[in-house]
């Protein structure tokens, strides 16, 4: 007997349970998954082809005999699916059970005392991992803002916006004061401005107004 299965024979596990599915496992772990613990079951009459939980850093399997051994079923369910596992200890055996994020619930019977309780601790570890991972969000630099108090601050320096130094350098100066000439131009001024999306429509519509109630 090779040291991979030994390894899992610890709380007194079926050697040839153990034999059967580490045979069948090998085609199907995924790349990285480690087999972390096996569990196999014992029921009180003499069981024959017993199933067996086996959990991996992946996910749960659970392997179920068919056919007098020569083949065997399996079930699996990752860890992100797993919402919480369950251990309930009789006389005579565990209940192991998990429940899904969609409700399937799943429980494996007479699963020896000691295998179930290192079950639940593996399977308690895996969850906490997913969701202390789960739970770390990237660093979101903070951006300092910073109030606006003039519109100059934040209009760029280009030439093709000369129109707005226009604007700048009468905005001291009251509109009843300027010519109508000045006024037509700036509101040609306000209306580029709308072009660009400088401005909203109703900002323009708000300075149209009130230009044109002195020309």
């Amino acid at each position: 007997m090779n040291d991979q299965i030994k390894k899992f024979l610890n709380e007194e596990q079926d050697p040839k349970a153990i034999e059967k599915v580490m045979s069948k496992l090998s085609d199907l772990l995924m790349k990285n998954e480690e087999i972390g613990y096996i569990a196999v079951q014992k029921k009180p009459a003499i069981t024959v082809l017993p199933d067996s939980i086996v959990v991996t850093n992946k996910r749960i399997i659970i392997c179920q005999p068919k056919n007098l051994g020569l083949s065997m079923n399996f079930t699996d369910y990752s860890w992100d699916e797993i919402e919480s596992t369950f251990v309930k200890e009789g006389i005579l055996g565990s209940d192991f059970s998990f429940v899904t994020k969609t409700a399937i619930s799943v429980t494996i019977e007479y699963i020896p005392k000691v295998q179930a309780r290192k079950m639940y601790a593996f399977a308690k570890e895996q969850i906490d991992v997913l969701k202390s991972g789960s739970s770390i969000t990237p660093d979101v630099e903070e951006v300092e803002t910073e109030e606006v108090t003039s519109f100059d601050e934040i209009m760029p320096a280009h030439a093709e916006f000369s129109e707005i130094e226009s604007i700048g350098s009468d905005k001291e100066k009251p509109l009843n004061e300027l010519s109508s000439d000045e006024l037509f131009e700036k509101l040609q001024n306000y209306k580029k401005l709308l072009d660009n999306g400088l401005i909203l429509q109703g900002e323009y519509d708000a300075l149209k107004k009130e230009i044109l109630s002195y020309m």
